[in-house]
């Protein structure tokens, strides 16, 4: 069983200034599902590739990473809380959370630099295409909250660029170190795409049918913050006019408690059987995932802990 979590704690952090140190570490030791760093090991192992510190090292830099996109998010969204912890910008403030991720960012490519030479000529580009990609689909994202008429491939572009590409890479990232055919680079690369439009797909369905108690964060903001989710995309379209002009005043409204407000969307979106379709459509890209994986040109027997963390993400509550 890969634990990534050693990898993490062995990080110094106690450096100075201690207020642009500290939040990092405070961030990264929150914990979180270490799924990318773990996609690299996965993808390595099942390409022959064997060398843990590079794997970890490619890991490391994918995980700090997205962490970093994880502070920059909740101070965009004003998001109180992580992990049943006080997000960086509440826990300190705001001008904190700016400084330190973005020197997560710099450490992140830090890391990356840590891994053979001989490598640095498709990890690197790979993980700058990724960056400004998830900073492309996080801009994307803050637009259409502002815009009544974006369509679900709209939606569906914008979370290929805002979560899937990470997966993707990460993937990818692991078959780059394990020296992977090109053709094995492309597939790998084509699973996590898949993967991860599930995967944000599962995170929009829980943001509004999760709990706080098993995702460690307010259930409700994509609703509060009018964010274009699947959900709230589809609900849109199949209202009638009275409903759907209901939803937008409500979502809106200054006189309208955020309690009351999930709650009138969330019911809006069980009438309309919205949650049902989320998750056919959960379902559809787990499949595809899976099939794609079937075409991947490596003995079966290397792929069956893929396949299993698919199966297990699909049921994930958090």
């Amino acid at each position: 069983m890969y634990n990534f979590e050693h990898t993490i704690q062995s990080l110094n952090w106690n450096l100075k200034p201690i207020n642009l140190y500290r939040p990092i570490e405070y961030t990264l030791e929150s914990g979180g599902k270490r799924l990318r760093p773990m996609l690299v090991n996965i993808a390595s192992k099942m390409f022959g590739g064997y060398d843990q510190e590079t794997i970890d090292k490619a890991g490391l830099a994918i995980e700090v990473f997205h962490n970093f996109t994880l502070l920059h998010d909740d101070l965009m969204d004003n998001s109180p809380s992580r992990r049943n912890k006080q997000t960086v910008h509440i826990k300190w403030n705001a001008n904190t959370a700016i400084l330190s991720g973005d020197a997560m960012l710099i450490k992140a490519y830090e890391f990356l630099q840590q891994i053979p030479q001989r490598y640095w000529s498709n990890a690197i580009p790979l993980f700058t295409q990724t960056a400004i990609e998830v900073c492309e689909g996080q801009q994307y994202d803050m637009d259409f909250e502002k815009d009544d008429n974006v369509s679900i491939d709209q939606y569906f572009e914008m979370i290929r660029l805002k979560t899937a590409v990470l997966l993707a890479c990460s993937l990818k990232m692991g078959a780059i170190v394990a020296d992977a055919t090109v053709e094995n680079q492309k597939t790998i690369y084509d699973i996590g795409i898949a993967l991860g439009i599930a995967f944000q797909l599962k995170d929009d369905y829980l943001d509004t049918f999760g709990s706080f108690e098993t995702l460690g964060k307010r259930i409700g903001d994509d609703i509060l913050c009018y964010k274009k989710t699947f959900l709230l995309i589809s609900a849109l379209k199949e209202a009638d006019d009275k409903t759907r002009q209901k939803i937008q005043y409500i979502v809106r409204a200054k006189d309208i408690s955020d309690k009351d407000k999930i709650s009138f969307v969330t019911n809006i979106f069980r009438e309309l059987k919205i949650d049902e379709l989320c998750e056919k459509e959960i379902d559809k890209y787990y499949t595809k995932a899976t099939q794609l994986l079937d075409d991947l040109s490596v003995e079966e027997h290397k792929k069956e802990v893929l396949q299993a963390l698919i199966k297990k993400l699909k049921v994930r509550d958090k």
